[in-house]
């Protein structure tokens, strides 16, 4: 595959990663025809080889969801990955609830209605085993190559980018994206530092059954431990993320299922009766991390090996899909593929996604600590904060769509599209 002679490039774009963000960015490059005949490969240690979903016995949820927002399903839509999706793995949630003190006080709730928005929903809890797998099977369809392999090294010149592979292989290319997550090898490579900070705080994954009905509705309770979040399943269970210090994780990972139920029960204070465990329980570290530069000469980073947040909003794979969508029409926009590693073009990607990033990294970071603060008088001020944002419509409106991904600074070509079985979905523009 190695070619010697001078400029002459393998592929117009290589992709590192194995996650969605990867996946989606490469098949994304190939259907918005950024370039006609543009050659795209994916290089991958961990690739998944069969698009076919395992059912199981029961609703076959994996422990890991995400939360996608609208412009997700679009650009998801672009890919031909949203349609090919289960149905069975997608679930529209209606409703959202937040508060931050004892459910009885109604005072201190915070809610969403998706009929109150004009919208069939707020957005869509995926099963994320099934979206991976989805992801991949588009890139196939679209004609990537893909390249089972890891990076060892990085050489890089005016011209191009040539990458030495673990098993000895070298390409070429004009243009490399770095896409594969917070522990990102080619960031490392590539010689990018990182700054932010670790919570001092886990994670803690898993399904539970409610005794009350979930009804549709995305919930998540503010503890000056951290937060709980309660998202809808299909089957009336719930995916639960909730955060506690890294003692308080190891405590509750000890306990027995019933004990774990109680544990949650108290947590949500009682908002869905009794809570019982039904699956294994899971658990990550949380940090905040943000590249120092998101560029180095033909080479970018987007997703986590750029930015990573707290998850107490969802917003992760949100925020990744959208700098894949960005990266893509700046290219676009450029002429296709004689602006591959294009600098100038590259910095255009940059500045749009860093300061979205950093604003939305920053404005979860401050949340993040002014729930969990300890101080009674801040904690009463926030609750408070909570009812007033809740009667103020117009800004409740606003909230509302930014969080549903209906606004903000998004390219063009997502702005627009039709859904399917309802009116054509405008996004980026909110009438008041």
């Amino acid at each position: 595959m190695n070619r010697d002679s001078g400029t002459s490039c393998d592929f117009d774009v290589v992709v590192a990663g194995s996650g969605i963000t990867a996946a989606v960015v490469a098949s994304l490059l190939v259907a918005r025809r950024v370039s006609i005949g543009a050659r795209i490969a994916v290089v991958t240690d961990r690739f998944l080889p069969s698009d076919a979903i395992a059912e199981s016995g029961d609703s076959g949820w994996g422990l890991r969801v995400f939360a996608l927002g609208r412009a997700s399903q679009v650009l998801l839509r672009h890919c031909g990955i949203w349609e090919s999706l289960p149905s069975s793995r997608i679930f529209g949630f209606e409703r959202m609830c937040v508060w931050a003190g004892m459910p009885s006080d109604a005072a201190e709730y915070l809610t969403f209605d998706s009929a109150a928005l004009g919208e069939a929903n707020l957005g869509h809890i995926v099963e994320g085993n099934a979206l991976q797998r989805m992801s991949w099977a588009a890139v196939r369809r679209a004609g990537v190559v893909i390249i089972e392999a890891s990076i060892a090294e990085l050489v890089m010149s005016e011209a191009a980018v040539t990458i030495r592979l673990n098993d000895g292989r070298e390409l070429r290319t004009p243009l490399l994206v770095a896409a594969d997550g917070a522990g990102s090898q080619t960031r490392e490579l590539l010689g990018i530092r990182t700054a932010g900070h670790h919570y001092h705080q886990e994670a803690l994954v898993g399904h539970v059954r409610t005794a009350k009905p979930h009804a549709s509705t995305a919930s998540q309770r503010f503890l000056t431990s951290g937060p709980i979040a309660f998202l809808p399943l299909p089957d009336g269970r719930c995916s639960i993320v909730w955060s506690v210090d890294c003692k308080q994780s190891a405590r509750l990972r000890a306990l027995d299922t019933r004990g774990f139920g109680i544990a949650v029960t108290e947590a949500s204070g009682g908002e869905f009766g009794d809570v019982e465990l039904t699956t294994e329980l899971a658990s990550f570290p949380l940090a905040m991390h943000y590249a120092s530069t998101y560029l180095k000469p033909r080479a970018v980073l987007l997703g986590d090996a750029a930015h990573t947040v707290h998850p107490l909003a969802g917003q992760g794979l949100n925020m990744g899909l959208m700098d894949a969508a960005s990266l893509v029409q700046v290219l676009s926009e450029a002429g296709g593929a004689h602006a591959f590693g294009d600098n100038l073009v590259l910095r255009r990607y940059e500045r749009w996604r860093k300061s979205e990033n950093m604003l939305l990294a920053t404005a979860l970071d401050g949340l993040d600590r002014l729930f969990t603060s300890v101080n009674p008088i801040s904690t009463r001020l926030t609750a408070f904060g909570l009812a007033a944002l809740d009667k103020n419509l117009f800004l409740k409106l606003k909230f509302a769509r930014r969080a549903m991904g209906l606004d903000g600074d998004l390219p063009p070509f997502l702005q627009s599209i039709d859904l399917g079985g309802a009116n054509e979905v405008v996004l980026g523009k909110t009438a008041y």
